[in-house]
């Protein structure tokens, strides 16, 4: 299981970085923890959101989307495989 911790929080992000993404933590009327903008490749995350709602929402926009694999390097894909079979409580 893939615990809350600002580690985790740290590797989500360099995934979503090596991927191409840019993550934002700023405030909006959003209702949920994160979202990314219009089809572009930037994620703006509710900066007011605890810790495990942060990494709630951005796996969770993880596991929506299409990665390609060739972009990751081995720790990256691992950590990734991880992310996408782990049945976390969304």
């Amino acid at each position: 299981m893939l615990t809350f911790t600002q580690h985790n929080l740290g590797k989500l992000e360099d995934l979503f970085a090596a991927l191409g993404y840019h993550i934002r933590y700023e405030k909006g009327s959003f209702r949920t923890g994160a979202c990314v903008l219009q089809n572009t490749r930037v994620i703006v995350v509710n900066r007011f959101s605890n810790l495990e709602v942060r990494i709630q929402s951005l796996i969770r926009l993880l596991r929506d989307m299409d990665v390609d694999l060739t972009l990751l390097d081995e720790k990256k894909t691992a950590f990734y495989n991880l992310v996408k079979k782990e049945e976390a409580p969304l």
